[in-house]
């Protein structure tokens, strides 16, 4: 329960949907960002934590970095700070992370294969 909803809103948000959303003259109703908003104020805690995260990433990769995914001992100390319980971060954390590196992921590889033309 938060799961799936939080996954599909990275996957939204990491994955241009702020760019798609900038053409719109107001809120849509359809837009993927209403629609997989949490539910929970547990979701929202950790949507949040997301959001302030962002400095705290692993990066791998060499010459070609690649977003691996969350810095976890950052972010759960940050969560830890606002007060956000662990264990909601120890659960929803990882799909929203998972969807973040995919949808990164998915941006850099489409980049890549434009560099040859």
């Amino acid at each position: 329960c938060g799961k799936k909803r939080l996954s599909a809103l990275a996957d939204w948000e990491f994955g241009g949907g702020a760019d798609y959303c900038a053409a719109c003259e107001g809120n849509c109703p359809d837009c993927p960002r209403h629609l997989n908003q949490p539910h929970t104020l547990e979701g929202w805690q950790v949507w949040d934590l997301v959001q302030r995260a962002g400095g705290q990433l692993r990066v791998g990769g060499g010459l070609s970095p690649q977003v691996l995914g969350f810095d976890m001992s950052a972010v759960l100390a940050l969560g830890a700070a606002l007060g956000i319980p662990a264990l909601a971060i120890a659960e929803l954390l990882p799909g929203v992370e998972r969807a973040m590196v995919l949808a990164l992921t998915k941006d850099t590889e489409d980049t890549e294969s434009l560099d040859g033309y």
